[in-house]
């Protein structure tokens, strides 16, 4: 089996950071493993709240965060248990991925079940008050 590439502290960039997460999925990805106490299966996030994701995407999903240092995978058997890297990386960028999670959070805090915009959602989107 090919080993899992996951970057030192120090060869993380921010261009890698921003790219992780200019990716919804992705973003919600990581903000589960960050809320969680316990490692995370790939298999945890196959029906997403709003959509269900092909493994070959997901897997796709997992390399580009772990690719970017965003997190750890470590192979248990047959699956792949997922922790974050956030504390580690704090030091180095400070509030950066915290930020970019709050500002995710903001955005689609108006979201409705099925990942559409709610009226007052997009409302606060184009700058008018919905009614």
């Amino acid at each position: 089996m090919k080993p899992l590439h996951h970057p030192s502290v120090e060869s993380v960039t921010v261009e890698g950071i921003l790219h992780a997460l200019s990716d919804p999925v992705r973003v919600q990805i990581l903000k589960e493993i960050i809320r969680s106490s316990s490692p995370r299966s790939c298999s945890d996030f196959l029906n997403l709240p709003d959509r269900a994701i092909p493994k070959s995407t997901l897997s796709q999903h997992f390399r580009v965060l772990r690719e970017a240092g965003l997190i750890h995978s470590e192979r248990k058997g047959v699956s792949m248990h997922n922790t974050t890297r956030c504390d580690e990386l704090q030091p180095r960028f400070g509030r950066l991925i915290r930020e970019i999670m709050a500002a995710y959070a903001e955005e689609y805090k108006g979201t409705d079940e099925k990942g559409g915009k709610s009226t007052a959602a997009a409302g606060r989107k184009t700058g008018m008050a919905a009614g």
